[in-house]
C-alpha cells in the first residue's frame, strides 16, 4: 500500500493501559515540579548573591547599575515565581 493509502488506524499509536497512564502523568508531574524547583533554587541563589555584593562581602565594589537593575532582585524574583508557576502546573 502506498503511503497516501494508509489508513489512520495504521499509524495510531496502541492504547496505553490506565497503569501506564497514570504512571505517565505522574512522571511528566514530577518533571515539572523538579524544573519549578530548580528553577527556585537558581533564583534564591541570584538573590543571595546580590544582596551579598550589595553588603560588599566580595570586595568594597558595588555592582553597576545595569548590573542592579537586570541582573539582580529583579531576575531573582522572576526565577522564583517563574519556578513556582511551572511546578505548580498539573500533568495533562
Amino acid at each position: 500500500m502506498k503511503k497516501s493509502q494508509e489508513t489512520p488506524e495504521a499509524n495510531a499509536k496502541p492504547a496505553l493501559s490506565p497503569q501506564d497512564e497514570a504512571h505517565r502523568k505522574y512522571r511528566r508531574g514530577r518533571i515539572y515540579v523538579r524544573t519549578g524547583q530548580v528553577l527556585m533554587i537558581v533564583g534564591a541563589l541570584v538573590a543571595i548573591v546580590h544582596w551579598l555584593a550589595h553588603i560588599e562581602a566580595f570586595g568594597p565594589t558595588q555592582p553597576e547599575l545595569w548590573l542592579d537593575a537586570a541582573a539582580g532582585y529583579p531576575m531573582g524574583a522572576m526565577l522564583l515565581i517563574s519556578g513556582a508557576i511551572i511546578a505548580g502546573q498539573k500533568p495533562k
